[in-house]
């Protein structure tokens, strides 16, 4: 099960990737989902969004909406 958490984009990295920074002065890198029945997510450096987590790996996420 993902843990699903909100944060702020710092930066756009290459290859769609981008440092987003979540509570408690941490970073993490994360992606827009991509494939069959995927709504596309266009997001810029300041957007809030919510991210999914693995629970294996709580360094790199999954960018699920963006907020407001």
């Amino acid at each position: 099960m993902a843990v699903s958490v909100e944060g702020t984009v710092l930066e756009a990295l290459p290859h769609g990737l981008y440092r987003v920074g979540i509570e408690h002065q941490r970073e993490v890198v994360a992606h827009t989902p991509s494939g069959p029945g995927r709504n596309f997510i266009r997001v810029l450096v300041g957007d809030r969004v919510r991210l999914e987590l693995s629970p294996r790996d709580l360094t790199r996420g999954r960018i699920v909406e963006k907020i407001g």
